[in-house]
């Protein structure tokens, strides 16, 4: 493989950041190919037995196995790291994968976590389920307030770990005053970004140490694969996230990362307009929606708590927000009356998709886990595409119309 100027970091730090998108971490093979190059491999041949002594021992650049190395992964980790403004990255095999890695290969048993009460079902389930298997306490906290945060720090404490925007209540962390307050006590702040990837918020701005994401979502942005990633510090990647990933296998399959490559080349584009759409679609039905009893979420809206805080720490508000419809049965009556807007609970898609959390993205937490951060039955999510705004409105209308809204 020949390296190009895409790897070379005293060139690629100085490019924008619409420009890392589309050459950050391009390799070229002999051929010259424009187009990142596939490869399909699991394993690497060596010209002497030297050669892979020195590889295995890290005493020489080269791939030894693809769990740990391959060629078109490396170029979108080393792309991400620099959208992200981090020194390195690691890709997973998920967006779960990013998030569980990221917290189990720095926790122990007697540990303690403090988590965001608002968050994906699955995030939930880690901090809820998975980790106090392990002898790791953790804790929740209603991430919009600061104190809370302080409140909950114990001796013990290791991890803050958060989404903002947070899924699906659009709940957003003052990543600055959280990310200070866990560095004076030597916390490590592990940031979900997958609502708004670099391309609207780059937490390491703000302090974070680590950043997660499900590259599923925004990054791929047409439903096409699953992919996720970590970035940090080259330190922090290398001696505490290394080991984890060499020896449990969480990996990103090459021909996903290929596909996330070519998304990353139109994330800015696809990012800023989908969220431009997402707020004139807010504005043009939340008074319907309050009108009839129902409430709206969204940080692009002047109504949102927190749209001063969200407008300062974002270039835009992302694509997704919630509205509350008061009832399972007006919420179904509602997703059943779309025609253009698709029934799905992905987000991040071009295509505008919409679902009911606590019967999907939530349902496997308990009524009151769900009650609890505010995932009503009448609260409903939608990820809104690069559709026209005027069929996307049409469409929207006519479903509040048919649930008796």
């Amino acid at each position: 493989m020949k390296k190009t100027t895409g790897t070379d970091r005293s060139i690629t730090s100085r490019w924008r950041p619409a420009t890392q998108a589309v050459r950050g971490g391009t390799w070229r093979s002999e051929h010259g190919e424009t187009s990142e190059a596939l490869f399909l491999t699991s394993g690497y041949t060596y010209d002497d037995a030297q050669t892979v002594a020195d590889r295995f021992a890290g005493e020489a650049e080269g791939m030894t196995y693809s769990r740990l190395q391959n060629p078109t992964v490396a170029m979108m980790e080393e792309r991400i790291a620099l959208m992200e403004g981090a020194e390195a990255c690691r890709a997973q095999a998920s967006g779960m994968a990013a998030m569980t890695a990221a917290l189990l290969c720095q926790l122990s048993a007697g540990d303690h976590v403090v988590g965001a009460r608002a968050a994906f079902g699955s995030c939930r389930w880690l901090l809820d389920s998975l980790l106090p298997r392990f002898g790791i306490e953790t804790s929740v906290v209603d991430s919009a307030d600061n104190s809370a945060w302080e409140a909950a720090i114990r001796p013990n404490t290791k991890v803050f770990f958060f989404e903002t925007p947070a899924n699906p209540t659009l709940d957003v962390v003052d990543m600055q005053a959280v990310c200070d307050l866990a560095r004076a006590h030597g916390i490590v702040t592990v940031v979900d970004n997958a609502f708004a990837t670099s391309a609207l918020q780059r937490p390491m701005d703000f302090g974070a140490d680590v950043v997660a994401y499900s590259a599923t979502k925004l990054m791929d942005g047409q439903g096409r694969v699953l992919a996720g990633a970590v970035c940090g510090s080259k330190e922090w990647i290398d001696e505490v996230l290394l080991p984890f990933q060499r020896n449990t296998g969480p990996n990103c399959a090459p021909f996903n990362a290929w596909v996330v490559l070519k998304g990353l080349e139109t994330l800015s584009l696809r990012a800023h307009r989908q969220s431009e759409n997402a707020v004139a679609l807010g504005q043009a039905i939340e008074d319907r929606v309050v009108r009839a009893g129902g409430t709206m979420r969204h940080p692009g809206l002047p109504s949102h708590p927190q749209h001063a805080l969200a407008t300062a720490q974002m270039a835009a508000t992302g694509p997704i927000f919630a509205l509350d419809v008061g009832s399972r049965q007006t919420a179904f009556a509602l997703l059943d009356a779309l025609e253009l807007i698709d029934l799905s609970n992905n987000i991040g898609d071009a295509r505008s998709l919409m679902c009911h959390p606590a019967s999907t993205t939530h349902a496997g937490m308990s009524a009151e886990g769900r009650a609890e951060m505010g995932v009503t039955e009448g609260l409903l999510r939608i990820n809104v595409g690069l559709e026209d705004i005027a069929d996307l409105t049409e469409d929207m209308d006519r479903a509040l119309s048919a649930a008796g809204m």
